[in-house]
């Protein structure tokens, strides 16, 4: 094709597969003894033409009228969220964003679309529509089951690339930056990661992207004017979820995409869950996190009880993940998970910026530490000082009487 970023040359290609080897992302496949470049896996990196013998194949990055600068800017419409799913549920982000995302269409006088990927997953478009949606992309396929990286991301720049969305939000979780990051590199878009807050210039009407900096010192505003669409993945529990409308009417389309988008190099052999016996922090009302005061992994146990007792998910400081006293998957801040729950119970934490970072729009913080100048107490609603190892199983012996009356 003219327009095609990289090119192999039919005449000068003699199948000699080097090409092949040489490709880090799996794009290049032999067909009927020929060379082809799969473009929504192909990265653009280079790495083919020099070790082409033969010159077959050609980049024309410069030429190419790609997803990312664009000359064209009004080409480009609507605000696009991905709709993230697990084992067929719509996860809580997708609210969040769809709560933003409508915000920022009617600033702009465009649609909110949301994109849904999965299997089995048509049925679940009216809870998308009664959020907020005025459009839902459906892609359905067995291989799209659970989330995977290269089929995900194949699919939504295929759909990118048809539909030319101006802003593309994705929330800052496992999945969506995973994909994400994928995507923008493939469209040749600007991507902000982990922000805090979405507006639209009245001037430009570029999408201004705001995230924390210098370990959430300073607030930076991003903007990508001469690319589109505009990619943003967007902190969970930062933003509040989009009111239920029972009376919404939108529009569902199903889309459907070639099966070599849907290959996958890696495949799903079993799940594993965590075993943990508490709440997934994410979706918690009340968090009991314990830090470095705990001294032990085994002292967690204390944590844990006042937990179960509240029926609470369990958090942690970096300090504590660091020490690999608790997984990576309980840690609160700005390198871990940003929680926003009606009670958070700090136990042992001093409160370092980047943890304050990911719990401090708690609506009740109680913080214990025997340092009376720890940070944690500045941000405080509640403040025990004094020994966690007296204080918490008190409380939970306390907290469990009350909640047997």
């Amino acid at each position: 094709m003219e327009n095609d970023p990289i090119v192999v040359m039919k005449d000068k290609c003699v199948g000699c597969r080097l090409c092949i080897k040489s490709c880090p992302f799996g794009a290049i496949a032999m067909q009927e003894k020929l060379a082809v470049i799969e473009l929504t896996r192909c990265t653009l990196c280079g790495a083919c033409v020099p070790v082409c013998k033969f010159k077959a194949i050609e980049m024309r990055k410069k030429d190419a009228p790609v997803a990312g600068a664009v000359a064209d800017l009004s080409a480009y419409r609507d605000v696009w969220i991905f709709a993230e799913q697990k084992d067929g549920r719509i996860q809580s982000i997708t609210y969040e964003l769809l709560g933003e995302g409508r915000k920022l269409a009617d600033q702009l006088g465009m649609s909110l679309c949301a994109v849904l990927l999965g299997s089995g997953m048509s049925d679940k478009t009216a809870e998308l529509v009664q959020r907020g949606a005025d459009r839902v992309y459906v892609v359905d396929a067995p291989e799209l089951a659970y989330f995977q990286d290269e089929p995900y991301a194949a699919v939504l720049i295929d759909l990118i690339r048809r539909h030319k969305p101006a802003i593309m939000l994705c929330g800052a979780t496992t999945i969506g930056r995973s994909l994400v990051s994928r995507v923008a590199v493939n469209v040749r878009a600007g991507l902000t990661a982990d922000c805090t807050g979405l507006a639209i210039d009245p001037e430009t009407k570029n999408l201004m992207q705001t995230r924390p900096a210098f370990g959430g010192n300073i607030m930076a505003t991003i903007i990508t004017p001469k690319h589109r669409p505009q990619m943003a993945t967007v902190r969970h529990k930062v933003m509040k979820e989009a009111l239920v409308d029972a009376s919404r009417k939108g529009e569902t389309l199903i889309e459907k995409v070639a099966a070599e988008v849907l290959k996958s190099r890696a495949q799903r052999v079993k799940f594993v869950p965590e075993a943990e016996t508490t709440m997934n922090i994410a979706e918690a009302n009340i968090i009991v996190s314990g830090g470095r005061g705990l001294q032990a992994p085994e002292n967690f146990s204390i944590v844990r009880e006042l937990a179960e007792v509240l029926g609470a998910g369990v958090g942690s400081s970096r300090a504590a993940v660091d020490a690999g006293w608790i997984p990576y998957s309980h840690q609160v801040g700005q390198t871990g998970k940003t929680v926003c729950p009606k009670i958070y119970i700090a136990c042992g934490i001093s409160g370092q910026i980047q943890h304050l970072a990911g719990m401090s729009s708690s609506d009740i913080i109680v913080a214990i530490n025997k340092d009376p100048d720890a940070p944690i107490f500045r941000v405080a609603t509640y403040g025990l000082i004094g020994d966690l190892f007296k204080l918490v199983p008190l409380l939970t012996r306390e907290f469990k009487k009350a909640l047997k009356k």
